[in-house]
């Protein structure tokens, strides 16, 4: 019997139709980026800073935990990436008016003090509840003192270095604060909550920063290809495995949800809690690629469709999925099979009503030319 699961499919829908709306405004901006790109001493600072926190991040998580260095290179690796797009993306788009540019600032500000509150409440309390309580405080100060900052500009068409460092740093302080330093408290806000939070966020900026590397002739042989590698990967057994490890280190590269309708499940020690479901950002990305690129090759319509039927193949596929795991002892499937399954007939039924109508148009060219 299929489980029923909307929660999944509804936010696989939520993220590619958020970043197909926002591609459209980004689009141009983020083309323009990458084929005029030059690398400036600016740039050099900015990734030399990048890489300063990589390393740092390394360092810091192997002397707090020094038996997993595989998995602190890992956590420093992911962590910097991270960092860099939310860096890259938000300084192409900071050349922001003084009034927009302080309402940047005062809700990155009002969100770190939202942050050093909750750090206070007695269910997050440890050893460490000063220290992130003050750090936190301590952005919020700077974000309150960019604003002053801010007033002292002249030219508003210039990007702000100051306004793209302040999402990298809350997430960070976030990520470190309640993930990895936080070990004592009796409730744990990263998992599923913030994790999720920011899953959405880097699913849909990852499909807007890497959308302009392809083109409608690219993306039908990146579909076929990264479906064969994930049925590869996931049978074999290593994309299962590397699931649990950014599972396990907290890292955003999955989105964990409840199964809607609600499923109670006990585990080994009497504890009850929620189902859970989990699907990678690889995942949405694959989806958002395809419907971006539907868009630029047939149109609105079709990208609507396409949207629409790889959701309806991916809830299909997702309500079965118990039973498949049941009966064939696996622990994961591509979930790439159960999009591509949905967008195929769509470009299939587009590609041919397209060459229906090139037919139709054609003889109409030839009696003009001899007419002419």
């Amino acid at each position: 019997m299929p489980t029923l699961d909307i929660a999944l499919p509804l936010a696989l829908l939520f993220v590619v139709t958020a970043a197909f709306f926002l591609n459209k405004r980004a689009e141009k901006r983020l083309k323009a980026s990458v084929e005029q790109a030059e690398v400036k001493t600016k740039d050099k600072l900015m990734f030399v800073g990048v890489l300063a926190i990589v390393i740092s991040t390394i360092t810091i998580t192997t002397f707090l935990n020094p038996e997993n260095i595989f998995e602190n290179v890992l956590l420093g690796i992911f962590l910097g990436s991270y960092t860099m797009l939310l860096f890259t993306l938000t300084y192409l788009f900071s050349d922001l008016k003084k009034l927009r540019a302080k309402l940047f600032s005062i809700f990155f500000g009002s969100v770190s003090i939202v942050a050093g509150i909750v750090s206070l409440l007695p269910v997050l309390r440890d050893s460490l509840t000063i220290f992130r309580s003050s750090i936190f405080f301590g952005l919020a100060i700077v974000c309150f003192a960019l604003i002053i900052y801010e007033q002292k500009q002249t030219d508003n068409k210039k990007a702000k270095w100051y306004l793209a460092i302040q999402p990298p740093a809350l997430f960070l302080m976030i990520f470190i604060s309640f993930n990895i330093l936080h070990t004592e408290g009796t409730l744990n806000i990263w998992f599923p909550y913030l994790l999720d939070v920011f899953g959405f966020t880097f699913a849909i900026l990852i499909i807007l920063y890497l959308n302009s590397l392809f083109s409608w002739k690219t993306v039908g042989i990146f579909a076929i290809l990264l479906t064969l590698l994930d049925i590869i990967l996931v049978f074999s057994g290593p994309m299962v495995a590397a699931a649990d490890t950014f599972t396990g280190l907290g890292l955003p590269a999955l989105i964990y949800l409840p199964n809607i309708p609600f499923i109670e499940v006990i585990s080994s020690d009497g504890v009850a809690s929620l189902a859970l479901r989990g699907l990678g950002l690889g995942d949405f990305f694959f989806a958002g690629i395809l419907a971006i690129q539907t868009f630029n090759k047939f149109g609105k319509k079709y990208a609507y469709a396409a949207i629409a039927a790889m959701v309806v193949s991916f809830g299909i596929w997702d309500a079965y999925l118990p039973d498949i795991f049941e009966l064939t002892g696996l622990r994961g499937f591509p979930a790439t099979v159960c999009i591509i399954t949905g967008w195929i007939p769509i470009v299939l039924i587009g590609l041919f009503l397209h060459r229906k109508q090139k037919s139709l148009k054609s003889p109409q060219i030839e009696s003009l030319e001899e007419i002419i």
